[in-house]
C-alpha cells in the first residue's frame, strides 16, 4: 500500500493543487463557488460512478466485492444525474453529502497517516488532514442551517488548507520513492 501511495505521488499533488484552486473560487465568490461546486460534484459523482462500474465489471473474475463496486458505481452515476437535473435539491442534500464525504475520506487519511508512519516524516501533516476533514463533516452534520454561501466559504478554506497539505504529503512520499529507488539500485 505505501508503495502504491508513493508511485502516485504526482496524482496526491494534483488532487491538492486542484483543491487549492477551488477553494481560492469558493473564497472569492461564495455564489459562484457554490454553483462550480454543484457541477463539480455531480461530475465526480458520475466520472467516479462510470470509473466504479469499469473497475468492477475488468475485475469481477479476481475481485470478491466486484458486485459491491458495481451498485456502488451505479449510484454514483445517479447521484451525478441528480446534481446535474436538480440544483436547488441538490444545494441542501449537498450539505449531507458533503459531510459524509468529508468524514469517509478524513477516516481514511488518518488510516493512511498511520500506516505510513514507519516510512515518511511528518506523516502527521495527512493525520491533520484527516482529523480537519473528519472535524468539519461532524460540524456541518450538525449545524446545517448554517447556509449555502457559508458552507461554500468554509469548503473553500478546507480545500486550500487540505489541498496544501496534500501537495506537502505528495513531496514527501516522492522523496521516500526516491530514496527506496537508490537504497534498491
Amino acid at each position: 500500500m505505501d508503495s502504491v501511495l508513493a508511485r502516485n505521488w504526482g496524482m496526491i499533488a494534483l488532487r491538492g493543487v486542484v483543491a487549492i484552486l477551488f477553494g481560492v473560487i469558493a473564497i472569492l465568490n461564495p455564489a459562484a463557488g457554490l454553483a462550480v461546486l454543484i457541477l463539480l460534484f455531480g461530475a465526480l459523482a458520475f466520472a467516479d460512478g462510470v470509473l466504479a462500474i469499469v473497475a468492477a465489471i475488468a475485475n469481477r473474475n479476481g475481485e470478491r466485492r466486484w458486485l459491491a463496486l458495481l451498485v456502488s458505481g451505479i449510484l454514483a452515476i445517479v447521484v451525478g444525474l441528480i446534481a446535474f437535473t436538480r440544483p436547488a435539491l441538490t444545494t441542501v442534500v449537498l450539505v449531507y453529502l458533503v459531510a459524509a464525504w468529508a468524514i469517509v475520506a478524513g477516516v481514511g487519511e488518518i488510516a493512511a497517516a498511520i500506516r505510513l508512519r514507519r516510512v515518511i516524516t511528518d506523516e502527521w501533516l495527512l493525520l491533520l488532514t484527516g482529523v480537519l476533514s473528519v472535524g468539519f463533516g461532524i460540524g456541518l452534520a450538525l449545524f446545517p442551517g448554517a447556509g449555502a454561501l457559508a458552507l461554500i466559504i468554509w469548503i473553500g478554506a478546507l480545500a486550500v488548507v487540505i489541498g496544501a497539505l496534500r501537495v506537502v504529503v505528495a513531496m514527501r512520499l516522492r522523496a521516500w520513492r526516491r530514496e527506496a529507488g537508490r537504497e534498491a539500485g
